[in-house]
């Protein structure tokens, strides 16, 4: 009886088997995606509801705790559901040297505007 019958016949030959991460980012590729569909409803309703606003009363409403903590949230899922949707992009597409350098570029690029997204948001929340 075989007991792994996931595995390639060559990869039961050479004893390899699959990395085991795939499905860890495909479950947080969606737990993404479905977080940002409330949350980028709430951001569009709320530009739109603050249109016709002048830039004090934009910051009024950003200084809600409400307003403020889903703009964190909104910037966390964004950007990490971005480094998660090109990270992929790039193992499937980039066969070169340059692979690693891209993937690396790529996170540190979300990573870094997501904190500077989180700290504008929190420097207005704050009145700094």
């Amino acid at each position: 009886m075989n007991r792994e019958p996931m595995r390639s016949p060559l990869g039961q030959a050479l004893g390899l088997g699959s990395a085991m991460n795939g499905l860890e980012h495909w479950w947080l590729q969606r737990v993404t995606a479905i977080a940002l569909v409330p949350l980028t409803v709430w951001f569009a309703a709320s530009l739109i509801a603050h249109a016709g606003n002048d830039d004090a009363t934009f910051i009024v409403w950003l200084r809600t705790p409400t307003a403020t903590i889903l703009m964190v949230l909104l910037l966390i899922a964004l950007f990490y559901h971005t480094a998660l949707g090109l990270q992929v992009v790039i193992e499937d597409y980039v066969h070169s040297g340059m692979k690693i350098p891209a993937l690396l570029c790529v996170r540190f690029g979300c990573f870094a505007l997501a904190v500077a997204g989180i700290l504008a948001t929190m420097r207005i929340a704050f009145g700094a």
